[in-house]
């Protein structure tokens, strides 16, 4: 996997999917920049966060939204009007073009990851590694029974990555679904045995592709789209400024 440099024209051909990253740690001059492409309402619910940190990683990770859905759009980023579907699934729909491009995002800590495709629906997660979520009553939670057996079996070197492929595999198919937690966490199983790729055990497995990559040493990710046999391409997305 390599992480290219922003293209000189943001093309999607079918069968295109795009997937990029960004640090959402930037200076004060670089945060004032990704505020003024933000609409006002965004600028309120960033003004909701509680912490500072949370508050300026919303901010960048929206407007790096919009500069890649503006390039993408071949429209002015701050024009772009995201709107969001039932249970939270952002989209655009201001024109013929809109509906083709589809997109999601994820962030964690620093890290934010976003994935674009054209017609077909996509769905991307990211964690961050980190020992003090990866338990057991967590995996009882949420995983299924399967799914909780396959975490047992692993050898305890193994446990912590394994937890954080079957979590991020779960959120990126129900991101890529629409449906949020309508859909029970526990009522479809994904792989995550070393050295096997990863799979959706599902009744609609058959509808969906997934992938697994490491955005930054400590993160894991993982991303659910439409269709099989993408054309895979990652982006450094940290300065689109």
């Amino acid at each position: 996997m390599q992480w290219l440099s922003p293209p000189a024209l943001y093309a999607l051909p079918p069968g295109s999917l795009q997937i990029w990253r960004t640090r959402l740690n930037v200076s004060s001059d670089s945060l004032v920049r990704y505020s003024e492409l933000l609409s006002r309402e965004e600028l309120a619910r960033a003004g909701r966060f509680a912490f500072t940190r949370h508050h300026d990683r919303f901010i960048v990770s929206r407007a790096t939204l919009r500069l890649l859905l503006g390039r993408y759009l071949q429209t002015p980023s701050d024009s772009v009007r995201i709107e969001e579907g039932p249970q939270g699934k952002p989209f655009v729909a201001e024109s013929e073009l809109a509906f083709e491009l589809k997109f999601n995002l994820s962030h964690s800590q620093e890290l934010a990851v976003f994935a674009f495709t054209r017609q077909k629906e996509v769905g991307i997660d990211v964690e961050k590694v980190r020992s003090d979520f990866a338990s057991r009553e967590i995996a009882q939670r949420y995983f299924s029974p399967q799914e909780i057996a396959n975490l047992d079996a692993l050898a305890p070197q193994l446990y912590m990555a394994g937890f954080f492929q079957c979590w991020t595999r779960k959120e990126a198919y129900i991101k890529a679904r629409g449906q949020g937690l309508h859909i029970p966490l526990d009522s479809f199983s994904v792989s995550f045995a070393p050295g096997y790729p990863p799979a959706l055990i599902a009744r609609d497995s058959v509808r969906w592709s997934m992938y697994s990559f490491e955005p930054f040493p400590e993160f894991v990710a993982a991303v659910v789209a439409e269709k099989f046999d993408w054309a895979l391409s990652f982006y450094e997305g940290s300065d689109l400024l």
